[in-house]
């Protein structure tokens, strides 16, 4: 595990000694991780949607990005009510079935 130095406003500091109390932590520094992860993982999720809402990448593709399941990735683009595919996509791969 490497480690990383970083400034934090007194507010942040606050913060997370809040978070290391709430959930019987020993450190402020368990709370920083705990934080830094869930937010790392809500970051991955935006971008893959974002991503993906573009037309930049593929469903698999920001399914990987997000560090989910295809599963799990569907169903929060549901949530998010993100559209993926145009409808002139589809109607045009329908037209392309039918002939």
């Amino acid at each position: 595990m490497g480690a990383l130095s970083v400034r934090i406003s007194e507010e942040m500091e606050i913060g997370l000694k809040e978070v290391a109390k709430e959930e019987k932590l020993e450190q402020p520094s368990e709370a920083a991780r705990k934080v830094l992860t869930l937010g790392l993982e809500r970051w991955r999720e935006e971008r893959a949607l974002q991503l993906l809402g573009e037309g930049r990448v593929s469903f698999s593709k920001a399914a990987q990005i997000a560090k989910m399941d295809i599963w799990d990735f569907t169903r929060l683009i549901k949530i998010r009510k993100i559209t993926w595919v145009a409808d002139s996509v589809i109607r045009e791969d329908l037209e392309q079935a039918v002939l």
